[in-house]
């Protein structure tokens, strides 16, 4: 039960607002003191996870490159391109580049776009671009609407695509925690193939949700203009 400290020390550091690196990093240090390990294993085990997990910074990489296209004019050139294709609506936009994201992600390319690398650089601006043409001024809730949905189109459709990759570690998890635990042979072709079901309502479900802002954005814009 002394081991439980750590997570109270998360739930507290959290609370505080504290920087989370700082308070996950203490909490699994006293964790680790409570349950026995010396200050070499700790190290040796903070090194073997990072040395592990470090595919996770390479944002480290891709946050200058894309600073710097948008120091030079990324963002309005995005802006520029939708200012010109007239049919391309908000959510129609937003439902293109979701399908794109999950057939991309099916094929197990799931770091070929993100929040990071399209959607703040590209989509996001593009997106509002297209309800500017569209509805005129936007309100400061509007705007936060669309770049919400901007995002919520690149996570779902990784969400629900990725699942279809045989080789994704969602898929190698289930099977192998199955296989040990139940000691049932699940093949990892049945997951994915099961999932293509899931993927396509995912996709119809929210990409109706998309096409729906367009509606949605026009209805408050009346709204606020009759105020």
């Amino acid at each position: 039960m002394v081991v439980l400290i750590g997570v109270a020390l998360v739930v507290l550091g959290f609370a505080l607002r504290l920087n989370p690196m700082l308070v996950v990093t203490v909490s699994g240090i006293v964790t680790a003191l409570l349950g026995g390990l010396n200050p070499v294993a700790i190290l040796d085990t903070f090194g073997t996870g990072f040395a592990s997990n470090r595919s996770v910074t390479i944002y480290v990489i891709t946050l200058p490159a894309i600073g710097l296209l948008e120091r030079y004019g990324l963002q309005q050139q995005a802006a520029r391109l939708i200012g010109k294709l007239r049919a391309l609506t908000t959510g129609r936009l937003l439902a293109a580049y979701m399908l794109i994201r999950q057939g991309t992600s099916a094929l197990g390319l799931t770091g070929m776009c993100g929040p990071a690398q399209t959607v703040r650089p590209l989509i996001s601006p593009m997106a509002l671009a297209a309800a500017l043409r569209r509805h005129g001024e936007l309100s400061d809730a509007q705007i936060e609407r669309v770049k919400a949905f901007s995002a919520s189109s690149d996570t779902v459709g990784l969400f629900f695509g990725e699942d279809i990759f045989l080789a994704v570690g969602s898929i190698l998890l289930i099977t192998s925690l199955v296989d040990s635990t139940y000691h049932l042979k699940l093949d990892p072709l049945q997951i994915a193939v099961w999932a293509i079901p899931t993927a396509v309502c995912a996709y119809l479900i929210h990409g109706a949700r998309l096409l729906w802002l367009d509606r949605t954005l026009a209805r408050t814009t009346v709204e606020v203009a009759a105020r």
